[in-house]
């Protein structure tokens, strides 16, 4: 299954990822907030290893943490992407109802999509047809984004999903359905339909548009939370969008699937769009790590909101988030209130592209809606409005762009009086929790610890001890570089006791002799020897010790990997002679030379081959 689902594909269509070097990949990891990318993928080998959080494993474990899933369903997941048809032990193809729940919920989706599609051509779909035509929209563009027609019917859709095999729990359970008197109800009914999917394709959730005056509902309707869909964390659109958002660096919200549509076939391949719900923190994870979002201030966020004032209170509501992004975001508004869709009705396609491009840094227009609140032809508004967008200024973590704001507060003010308004802002940065203590946007990318989802052992500082790490690196990931040699060196060498305890792991499974050239086999030995347990096991799971190994970058260029290979062992053994020295030395002090005269000679002729072993050593690892 794994040889079928390389791993760099598989986390690609969830992150970013770009050449670390050494054959890795990295990019920022979607277990844990961070603002430079800790991630890295080995295809060779085909794991992954966070340094920020140590999570790590293969790809299979990658899809069980990133979707919730279990061990099956994760594998049925895999083997449903990479096309291949699964056979459980006792014989013959999975029923379906034995197969996982998410698996079955997404043919399910799948299967409703397909239905809805379908029934847009129907004489009944004329008011959905007559509404995306009214928008600008044609056949062709309504199959590129899947959108579908729900019958106005009770049970149109579950007799059909029925009729395949889904029973009505699943129905429920998913949001297609809810519980009538008779069995299930259609969620959705005589109304345009836009399937929701994940970042990998898969349709989770749908939204539905009233369109007939008998429909007492809402104007919007949207799967409700279940075991797939979480609108929290949900973006419609973005698997269009994701590898443009990559390619570009670019991400433009807007407010709805026509808005996405829009701008979409406008040339804004980029728009994206929140699915009934504010945008929040978990949609900015899910863009940050498609934007490899890290401290260059390379890319660029862009949020479109109506001109209108619930348009200005969206674009506020926005700014309180901007500083979770470490890129640059922006605002673009419309003048007259026109949204994306209906600007590219009256003016072209051409008017979209322009209003993304006018686009206006967040700051400035959360500063700029606050002032248009007050009468600044007076003095008295003019103070009111510093005194309301000072907070605004204040609340900016980078202490160089505050001032810049702050200036440019005062110039939009017409004070002409830039002390008078840095001693203003700076009364309420004074008042205020972070106040002007915070990081910068670039300090906290540098130097705040990221939050963690697990407590992680630091790298010690002892270079013996980062040299005992480095030697088990290469036996992990180069076990050829190694060989007998460092089979022989013996448990006593290592220090730190998981570092003990992952060598006899690695002697436990053959040796780096018997390993061969290593690689993914190899690992996969190792980390059944970890579970097995090893002699003299610390009680710590090794299993993320030996996927970091596996994963981390050995220091050596390939061109001399032998050559370091060697190296690092004829050190690794210089150390472990040398503390070996330090105890015959400090057993001689104890001795009395005169009345323990043979036994202060055989540890002098011991101290003398010590050092005469270390000196070689040394010339050995320099010379290798």
């Amino acid at each position: 299954m794994r040889e079928r689902s390389p791993i760099a594909d598989v986390v690609g269509e969830h992150i970013q990822l770009r050449n670390a070097g050494g054959g890795n990949l990295k990019g920022l990891c979607p277990f844990h907030d961070e603002k430079s990318p800790s991630f890295n993928v080995t295809p060779a080998r085909g794991y992954y290893y966070c340094f920020g959080c140590a999570e790590g494993g293969d790809v299979i474990t990658f899809v069980r943490k990133i979707e919730n899933l279990t061990f099956t369903e994760a594998v049925e997941r895999l083997a449903q992407r990479a096309g291949i048809q699964l056979r459980y032990e006792q014989g013959g193809y999975v029923p379906g109802r034995e197969q996982g729940e998410r698996l079955r919920l997404i043919e399910a989706h799948r299967a409703a999509a397909e239905f809805y599609a379908e029934r847009l051509s129907g004489p009944e779909a004329a008011p959905g047809r007559r509404f995306l035509s009214e928008r600008g929209f044609e056949r062709a563009d309504a199959e590129h984004f899947g959108v579908g027609y729900a019958p106005n019917e009770w049970e149109a859709l579950s007799r059909h999903l029925m009729a395949r095999g889904f029973t009505s729990q699943e129905l429920i359970k998913g949001g297609l359905a809810r519980e009538g008197r008779r069995g299930p109800v259609d969620r959705f009914r005589g109304r345009l339909i836009w399937p929701i999917r994940d970042i990998t394709g898969d349709v989770i959730g749908f939204g539905a548009r009233k369109l007939l005056d008998s429909d007492d509902g809402p104007k919007y309707l949207n799967t409700p939370e279940s075991p797939i869909y979480h609108k929290s964390s949900v973006l419609y659109g973005v698997d269009l969008a994701k590898r443009e958002i990559a390619k570009r660096s670019q991400a433009v919200i807007v407010e709805g699937y026509t808005d996405v549509m829009a701008c979409h076939l406008a040339g804004v391949p980029t728009a994206v769009a929140t699915c009934g719900t504010s945008f929040g923190e978990e949609h900015i994870k899910v863009l940050r790590r498609l934007l490899l979002d890290q401290a260059e201030f390379r890319g660029e966020v862009i949020f479109t909101f109506d001109g209108d004032s619930a348009g200005q209170k969206a674009a506020l509501r926005a700014f309180q988030d901007e500083q979770k992004f470490v890129t640059q975001t922006f605002v673009a508004v419309q003048p007259d209130g026109l949204d994306p869709c209906d600007l590219r009705v009256k003016q072209g396609d051409a008017a979209v592209r322009d209003l993304i491009a006018s686009r206006e840094p967040l700051f400035a227009f959360a500063v700029r809606s606050t002032l248009s609140r007050y009468d600044l032809n007076t003095n008295e508004g003019r103070l009111a409005a510093l005194d309301a967008a000072a907070p605004v200024v204040a609340s900016i973590k980078d202490p160089g762009l505050r001032k810049t704001y702050v200036v440019d507060l005062d110039r939009w003010l017409g004070f002409m009086d830039e002390g008078f308004v840095i001693q203003r802002v700076q009364q309420v940065v004074g008042r205020t929790p972070e106040g002007g203590h915070a990081p910068g946007r670039r300090q906290a990318a540098r130097g705040a610890a990221p939050a963690r989802s697990a407590p992680v052992r630091q790298e010690p500082m002892d270079p013996a001890v980062r040299l005992e790490a480095e030697a088990l690196k290469i036996a992990v990931q180069r076990p050829a570089l190694l060989g007998p040699e460092f089979d022989a060196l013996g448990a006593a060498t290592f220090t730190l006791p998981e570092h003990v305890a992952l060598y006899e792991v690695i002697v436990a499974a053959g040796g780096t002799a018997a390993a061969g050239p290593g690689g993914r086999e190899w690992v996969d030995r190792l980390l059944e020897q970890a579970d097995a347990g090893a002699p003299g096991e610390t009680g710590v799971d090794l299993r993320p010790l030996v996927t970091r190994f596996a994963v981390e970058a050995v220091r050596a260029d390939v061109a001399i990997e032998e050559r370091y290979g060697a190296a690092v062992l004829a050190k690794i053994q210089e150390v472990a002679v040398g503390r070996a020295v330090a105890q015959v030395k400090s057993r001689l002090q104890r001795l009395n030379p005169v009345e323990e005269q043979q036994e202060y000679n055989r540890l002098f002729g011991e101290l003398v081959a010590l050092e005469q072993q270390r000196r070689v050593l040394r010339e050995r690892a320099s010379g290798a």
